[in-house]
């Protein structure tokens, strides 16, 4: 074989990888919007505290979404970027606690495929394809979680709170404290009775399984430690990846879109001109959302490129609180135009307002508008330029 006929037999073998990366890309948001259905009318059935859809993250698993962010060499299909985006925002579409949990899992894996080596990427691939939830707890106690090292061994003290899967989720990715105060990594194997869910008693993502969960004297081997000290907040990923969990946002938000169209629809009171313009408006809520969390999913997909860190989690920073800003503007429409029924159970309108108004309440808002605005006063470029 020439030099010319081997370059074109590789050009041929990578397009025909590409075409079968796109057709399951295609395939898998088809299954993400089936399952959302799915989610859809169970939801109601879950929305009790302590709860955890599994009947819910056993369709994703059937369906190959589990495993979707993976390359395909670990039989993934790089799922990323406005196609993830999509996928996202139908899982959220049909439950914001699913939603939630998918876009955990998701990080998990994101973070193992940045930071980890092949065998902990392995492990990881491995067990998403067996079906196993991964999720993100980061949230320390007043003690922290801490990682000591001691006569040759390791292993875990401490807790972590607002744990969402928890009593379910057995190995997740948690942010530990060694004796050095390095932040570390961990990938620990947990037995699923150390869950506590008692206290998560807030008013929605009832459906998430959140809690506290005890990892004391979990004992931890080295290849559990992934990456090195500092990855898990190195920027642009730490801040640039918060587009996910605003894409669930805007799954559900258009979900009680439909709602109030479907409402107005049989009631007949769509003419009316105020609950014409409050549709009129929650259209342009939903949809400046989507720009946003489009934008955001482009702009941070594939390599850094040109673009400079702080201009990536600047522009999803604004993107954040820009879907937060119009769900709560959606919500006051919804609610208004529906009145008391919008507060009434079994109506999911009641359900998805009271789960979106619990899941917009994401860390930092203040200092991720500030930080954004600090970034955009300090460019020479005009508005036209700003974020190319």
């Amino acid at each position: 074989m020439t030099a010319a006929e081997a370059a074109a037999a590789s050009a041929q073998i990578i397009s025909l990888s590409h075409e079968r990366a796109s057709g399951g890309k295609r395939l898998l948001r088809r299954r993400a919007q089936e399952i959302a259905e799915q989610a859809f009318e169970r939801a109601g059935a879950y929305d009790e505290d302590g709860a955890y859809p599994a009947a819910d993250i056993a369709a994703l698993h059937e369906a190959g979404l589990l495993t979707a962010v993976l390359p395909q060499t670990h039989e993934g299909v790089g799922l990323s970027g406005l196609s993830l985006s999509e996928s996202l925002r139908s899982i959220g579409s049909g439950s914001l606690p699913l939603g939630r949990l998918f876009e955990g899992h998701v990080n998990a894996l994101e973070l193992v495929l940045r930071h980890g080596n092949s065998e902990q990427v392995g492990l990881v691939a491995e067990e998403a394809r067996a079906g196993k939830m991964f999720g993100v707890w980061n949230t320390d106690d007043s003690n922290g979680l801490r990682l000591i090292h001691r006569h040759g061994r390791s292993w875990l003290e401490g807790r972590k709170v607002l744990a969402s899967g928890a009593g379910h989720i057995e190995r997740p990715l948690v942010t530990a404290t060694d004796e050095n105060g390095r932040r570390l990594m961990v990938l620990p194997k947990l037995d699923l009775g150390r869950a506590d869910l008692s206290r998560w008693a807030a008013q929605g993502m009832r459906a998430s399984a959140t809690g506290a969960v005890d990892f004391t004297g979990v004992e931890i081997e080295p290849m559990e430690i992934v990456g090195r000290e500092g990855d898990y907040e190195r920027q642009p990923w730490f801040s640039a990846g918060a587009w996910r969990f605003a894409a669930v946002h805007l799954g559900g938000m258009e979900r009680l879109f439909d709602l109030l169209r479907r409402h107005l629809q049989e009631t007949n009171r769509g003419q009316d001109p105020h609950q014409a313009a409050r549709l009129g408006r929650a259209a342009m809520a939903v949809e400046t959302a989507r720009l946003w969390v489009a934008q955001a999913a482009s702009t941070t997909e594939g390599p850094l490129g040109s673009r400079a860190p702080e201009q990536l989690v600047a522009y999803v920073n604004l993107a954040r609180l820009a879907v937060e800003a119009a769900a709560l503007e959606l919500m006051q429409h919804v609610q208004r135009s529906v009145g008391l029924q919008a507060f009434m159970r079994p109506n999911p309108i009641e359900r998805i307002s009271r789960d979106l108004a619990t899941y917009l309440r994401q860390p930092g808002p203040d200092r991720a508008l500030t930080d954004a605005a600090a970034w955009v006063l300090a460019q020479p470029a005009d508005a036209q330029d700003l974020w190319r």
